[in-house]
């Protein structure tokens, strides 16, 4: 049997201020922010080097009513193949993608299989720790663990109850 629904959730790294440590997020974007080439002229995404996607849209009514019940910030999130680290990385992939609010490993990943078989996505993150220079001291991987339960348990009956349109 098909599903209705695939849910991709986790912990992930929030750009300041917009999404700060102990937040949720809900994707109205997945992107993967670092599929592409990288040339003298800057990165240029597989979409431009002429193939691929490299960003799902989530249902709007979907991502709004999941932000409603949980109180979750709205925003792209976007799937890197390597964590930032640095300040000058933080920059460029804002640069690239102003709105973003997280960045996570996997929510690309999921919404291509979704994709793949016809299924709507939805992306639901709690921010553990700011995006830029890594400061293991200023995770906080516990508190974001204890907002995603909590999210869930707000989200829960929006999942039950939502049908495709």
């Amino acid at each position: 049997t098909p599903y209705a629904l695939v849910v991709s959730a986790g912990i992930a790294g929030g750009f300041a201020p917009e999404a700060p440590v102990g937040s949720l997020v809900v994707a109205d974007e997945i992107t993967a922010a670092d599929l592409g080439a990288e040339t003298a002229d800057g990165f240029l995404p597989v979409t431009e080097l002429g193939f691929g996607t490299v960003t799902h849209r989530p249902p709007h009514t979907l991502v709004q009513a999941a932000a409603d019940a949980t109180g979750a910030r709205v925003g792209p999130v976007l799937t890197v193949s390597t964590v930032t680290g640095t300040a000058a990385r933080a920059a460029a992939l804002r640069a690239r993608h102003p709105r973003a609010l997280a960045e996570a490993m996997e929510g690309f990943g999921v919404a291509e299989a979704a994709a793949a078989h016809g299924t709507p996505v939805l992306e639901l993150r709690a921010v553990s720790n700011p995006v830029g220079p890594r400061d293991r001291a200023a995770w906080r991987i516990g508190e974001a663990l204890a907002a995603l339960t909590e999210g869930f348990g707000k989200l829960a009956p929006v999942l039950e109850s939502w049908k495709q349109p």
